[in-house]
């Protein structure tokens, strides 16, 4: 059997989740039905675009449905242990600083299912949190990224 891939994520992360599920399976499942049964009305179905595409959201809702209960049955929620704040590691936000141009930037690491790189939040598997993970505040890394290297100095870790 194969072993399911962990979705780490923070108790925020989760609660966001279990909302998205509820909303799906309670209102925009029977929007969809709704959708359906309009649009049968409208006869043929072999030439009815609007059945086409209410069958399509459909198919897309009960995707994200199944897609949601997997994350949710994988979920390990991040806790902060409390020791070492000078060390990055996932749940913690770290400040940093590009060298040489002394530009700052602030990201929380999180799981790939809760992140959010416009509010702040980067998965642990993109290069810049695989960088960063296990380093502590005043080191310099050198960072991978897709449009080359760049190398960052941390400043806070919290």
């Amino acid at each position: 059997m194969v072993e399911e891939k962990k979705h780490y994520m923070t108790l925020e992360g989760k609660q966001k989740l279990e909302d998205e599920l509820e909303y799906l399976k309670s209102e925009r499942r029977k929007e969809v039905v709704e959708r359906i049964k309009v649009a049968r009305s409208f006869g043929d179905l072999s030439e009815n675009s609007e059945y086409d595409s209410a069958k399509e959201e459909q198919a897309f809702v009960e995707g994200r449905i199944s897609q949601v209960e997997n994350i949710l049955r994988n979920a390990v929620i991040i806790e902060d242990d409390g020791n070492n704040t000078n060390v990055v590691s996932l749940g913690k936000t770290v400040r940093f600083v590009e060298l040489p141009d002394g530009d700052e930037e602030e990201y929380t690491i999180v799981g790939s299912a809760e992140s959010d790189p416009f509010e702040g939040k980067i998965s642990n598997d993109s290069p810049m949190a695989q960088s960063l993970l296990g380093r502590s505040i005043g080191e310099k890394v050198t960072v991978n990224t897709p449009g080359g290297e760049m190398e960052v100095e941390i400043l806070e870790v919290k």
